[in-house]
């Protein structure tokens, strides 16, 4: 079930792409996203000040993308940890989704950012991960964090 959100933006945005080159289908914190030029993808993460300050950068060359967060402070969905945004870049935006949810349980403190990001770069096919947990932020992979007005 950690991955139905990604996996309807998903269906809903390959359905739309004989229309547009550009699709961005956003479902509750989980984003498929096909652009032709770089976007840039704003981590909302409740409470912490970093959000909405950080953002991804997205190369087109990447997309098709998911971009999916997953938090145990934001929101109504069911989390073991508690990150103020767990968010995963991956081929899949069902696998981004499920991931986002792993990565975001397992996340406590900022003191289990760097176990859980690790973890995260085992999944196979997974591009890049970022956890947020208050003011302290970590980050792996095919990740451009850019800073953002606030």
């Amino acid at each position: 079930m950690a991955a139905v959100a990604g996996a309807i933006a998903a269906r809903v945005g390959q359905g739309l792409e004989s229309l547009s080159d550009e699709i961005i289908v956003e479902n509750g914190g989980d984003i498929y996203l096909k652009v032709a030029s770089p976007a840039t993808v704003a981590l909302f993460a409740g409470q912490s000040p970093l959000s909405q300050r950080v953002g991804l950068k997205i190369d087109p060359e990447l997309s098709p993308l998911g971009v999916c967060t997953s938090s145990g402070t934001v929101g109504h969905s069911l989390s073991f940890g508690r990150a103020d945004a767990a968010c995963i870049l991956a081929p899949s935006a069902a696998l981004a989704d499920a991931v986002a949810s792993g990565l975001g349980n397992r996340v406590q403190n900022a003191a289990d950012i760097a176990a859980a990001l690790k973890w995260a770069a085992q999944v196979p096919e997974i591009l890049g991960a970022v956890v947020i947990v208050g003011d302290k932020l970590g980050a792996w992979g095919r990740v451009e964090l850019v800073p953002l007005a606030g």
